[in-house]
């Protein structure tokens, strides 16, 4: 590690605020007990706040932001994690109240921290940061929960609200690929970009913008809101018995007016969600997820082929069949009808393959033959 290096320092004096990257000696990293080289950062709803002013939520200056980053440990006094080791942080208000990622080098608590799975790089975990660990855990939360956790039923209609932004974007793409039917409602006129990340419908935020009745028609088995106010207390009467409505912002307004019938009538369950002090468990959890959710990247480790070579051989495949095995977008892909067949069809005869293999292996192992039994006579 450099003694010296550039950071992104932001300080004030009385009413000066003030942003330069500047070169700073590793003495003036003071939080921790890991230190890290950074690759990667993100820009954040809260990084655009700290970074024009503070926001009240910086305490103590000078101060570098940046409240997720990935990169590679060079220092560690911690028995968790070694020289070499790729790690994420998010949350824990680091780039708030503890110094952040806009740095080339960042010293960080080892309690903070996540290593990063195989499957996904260091660039593509920032291409997620905090917006994606929040709209990862609102889709668990609204889909795996009601039907793993509490045995609940099936999961097929739910709606995502602020559907253009961050959080919104990200959990219409994971809950599309869970193989829900997503309503997207939006502000924006964006209608093809929705539909590329999975939604099915798309319809205005302003038409949910009103005073709500204390119930109204069941539409959606869940839902993921992202701005409060008015439009979350429509979702909730809007939600069908024993849905799970995931909030995790106020974009719209911090104040809910709503009744008590949604949930004692239709036992619909309003569940929180913090993306700042998540359990590291969870945390490792929900990343593993990520990396296993077939991206390409994960193909690649798996298969020891690099994604071009992937990609040539998805393209000879289509074309051998002659149908559409997959949608592309700029996000990944998903499977099409046809190849959710194909896919159904081959892991169906892979696992009769294995059947077989073991069956024959029985009958190798199993004595054949006439049966001699000798005795001694007295």
């Amino acid at each position: 590690m450099s003694d010296q290096f550039k950071a992104l320092i932001l300080n004030q004096e009385g009413e000066n605020f003030s942003r330069e990257v500047k070169s700073i000696d590793k003495s003036f990293l003071k939080h921790g007990d890991v230190t890290v080289k950074v690759h990667y950062s993100g820009l954040n709803y809260k990084d655009a706040l700290i970074l024009k002013n503070g926001a009240r939520l910086v305490k103590e200056f000078p101060h570098i932001p940046g409240i997720d980053f990935s990169g590679t440990v060079v220092e560690s006094k911690s028995e968790k994690f070694k020289e070499g080791d790729e790690i994420i942080q998010t949350g824990w208000r680091v780039g708030e109240i503890y110094f952040g990622g806009y740095s080339q080098f960042a010293k960080v608590n080892s309690n903070f921290l996540v290593k990063k799975p195989k499957g996904i790089t260091s660039r593509q975990a920032m291409m997620l940061g905090t917006a994606g660990m929040t709209a990862i855990q609102c889709a668990f939360t609204t889909k795996q929960t009601r039907e793993v956790l509490l045995l609940g039923e099936k999961v097929n209609d739910v709606i995502v609200t602020g559907a253009s932004g961050g959080v919104g974007s990200i959990a219409v793409m994971i809950l599309s690929k869970m193989g829900c039917n997503v309503t997207a409602a939006t502000t924006k006129p964006n209608e093809e970009y929705l539909k590329s990340l999975g939604a099915k419908t798309i319809i205005k935020s302003g038409d949910l913008d009103k005073e709500a009745r204390p119930l109204d028609k069941g539409l959606y088995d869940g839902a993921v809101d992202t701005v409060g106010g008015n439009i979350l207390a429509n979702i909730l009467s809007h939600v069908k018995p024993n849905g799970i409505v995931a909030a995790c912002g106020n974009a719209s307004s911090i104040k809910l007016n709503t009744t008590v019938m949604p949930f004692i009538i239709r036992g619909v369950k309003l569940w929180g969600i913090d993306s700042v002090s998540v359990s590291i468990k969870r945390r490792e959890f929900l990343w593993a997820e990520v990396a296993e959710a077939g991206s390409f990247t994960s193909a690649t480790v798996n298969l020891n082929l690099s994604q071009s070579a992937i990609s040539r051989q998805i393209q000879a495949l289509e074309e051998d069949l002659k149908v559409k095995l997959f949608e592309r977008h700029a996000r990944g892909l998903t499977l099409t009808e046809n190849g959710e067949y194909v896919f159904k069809t081959a892991h169906e005869v892979i696992s009769k393959l294995k059947e077989v293999e073991t069956s024959l292996g029985d009958q190798k192992n199993k004595p054949s033959g006439k049966l001699t039994a000798t005795t001694v006579v007295s």
